[in-house]
């Protein structure tokens, strides 16, 4: 096996994660595997027009790996099998959520070690995205969210919703210790409730798909033990696409509330402007 988990000449479906320019014509690619998890590597040609299209983060590449000596990088070419970002240009919110799951990937998972369930996972959740815009936009940050809980489960810090750290109950949990990451229901939480983390009820039920206030606790939720676990530890800042993609949900979650208080006044919403542009 060489540098970035490759043997000399493979082949196998890959997801660009990232792109650099390196050199006038070719690219510096990030992209993750089912068998050797994060590979870096060079593709020659990445920045002409149909190399920028292929090698587009969040397109599944069916790549072919080349490594001629050990320590060297392979060298990456490909042909498209599914092409994500382009179809979401319209759309975003599930543009950011794209950029966002992409970002995290290529900067929280170690290079060379294999991650096939989070591979599964990442591949299902950017085909969702790419299937349907409109559907992505509305139904996507839950998605996203357990996403990022399978993330922190991957690195080894998984957070532990099946019971109430306090009374064991499995029923009513509302919190998560920010000390243990253990969920903690109303009655566990006590007067202690004010410094735990809101647990949203989508992330206990696949049927759930929350509102938007609980889409933004879902992201608050797992950006706590991303910032403190993933990069916190390795003295390193939250990715800024991810930081995009929480903004961007705070605004759209403060105008729902707007929206609501008005309904609940009988007052008309005034008109303004797509919080998600």
């Amino acid at each position: 096996m060489q540098q970035g988990g490759t043997s000399q000449d493979r082949e196998a479906p890959a997801l660009v994660l990232s792109a650099f320019p390196l050199g006038e014509v070719n690219a510096r690619v990030h992209v993750l595997t089912e068998e050797n998890g994060l590979v870096h590597g060079v593709a020659y040609g990445a920045r002409s027009r149909a190399g920028s299209a292929l090698w587009q983060p969040g397109n599944v590449v069916k790549t072919r790996f080349q490594t001629r000596s050990t320590g060297t990088m392979p060298r990456l070419s490909g042909e498209m099998l599914y092409g994500c970002g382009f179809r979401l240009l319209d759309a975003p919110l599930a543009l950011s959520m794209m950029q966002s799951v992409c970002v995290l990937a290529d900067t929280a998972l170690p290079e060379g070690e294999p991650c096939p369930a989070l591979f599964a996972h990442t591949l299902k959740l950017l085909t969702f995205l790419g299937m349907d815009p409109a559907v992505s936009e509305q139904e996507g940050l839950p998605h996203v969210v357990r996403w990022e809980l399978a993330l922190l489960a991957d690195l080894g810090f998984g957070l532990d919703l099946s019971c109430c750290a306090v009374t064991g109950a499995t029923e009513g949990l509302a919190y998560v210790s920010p000390r243990t990451g253990k969920a903690v229901t109303e009655e566990g939480a006590g007067e202690w409730k004010n410094r735990l983390l809101p647990l949203p009820a989508f992330l206990l039920s696949d049927e759930e798909t929350g509102t938007k206030q609980d889409w933004l606790a879902g992201l608050r939720l797992t950006s706590y033990f991303l910032a403190r676990d993933a990069y916190g530890q390795r003295h390193r800042p939250m990715p800024a696409a991810r930081e995009r993609l929480e903004e961007r949900v705070a605004r759209l979650a403060d105008a729902e509330e707007k929206a609501e208080t008005l309904v609940e006044h009988d007052q008309p919403p005034e008109k303004s402007a797509d919080p998600s542009e």
